[in-house]
């Protein structure tokens, strides 16, 4: 069982920057792909960003692509998410999801095992 906690949410003005944190518990999360994964009310959850166990290889949505930085510390078992720009769309819940050992895709929830509660990000205008 892995236990995914979120953190750094907030409200920030347009233009200016949040830091998120998704601290992970157990042994397993060097083996982990990791996502940020957000969900604005009334819409699907969306894609984010992802990284693979070992932080080579990183993906983005194109929405963020250019802004927001994805980034681990496995001695920390922590996952990050530098926000940059922000833009009031970009209001949503954030979560991050684990994916254990799994080498397929990366793109969607259900690619996910576990997943954190979730931070509330507010972009104001």
């Amino acid at each position: 069982q892995v236990q995914l906690v979120e953190s750094g949410g907030g409200l920030v003005q347009a233009g200016g920057s949040l830091r998120l944190s998704c601290a992970a518990s157990g042994r397993t999360f060097s083996s982990s792909r990791m996502g940020w994964f957000r969900q604005a009310p009334g819409k699907e959850r969306e894609f984010v960003a992802s990284i693979s166990q070992s932080g080579e290889s990183t993906e983005y949505a194109g929405s963020v692509k250019g802004r927001f930085t994805i980034s681990r510390d496995n001695a920390k078992n922590t996952v990050y998410l530098q926000m940059n720009s922000l833009k009031p769309e970009d209001t949503a819940v954030y979560y991050c999801a684990s994916r254990i050992y799994y080498s397929g895709s990366y793109y969607y929830p259900r690619d996910y095992n576990y997943w954190g509660q979730g931070t509330q990000v507010t972009v104001a205008s």
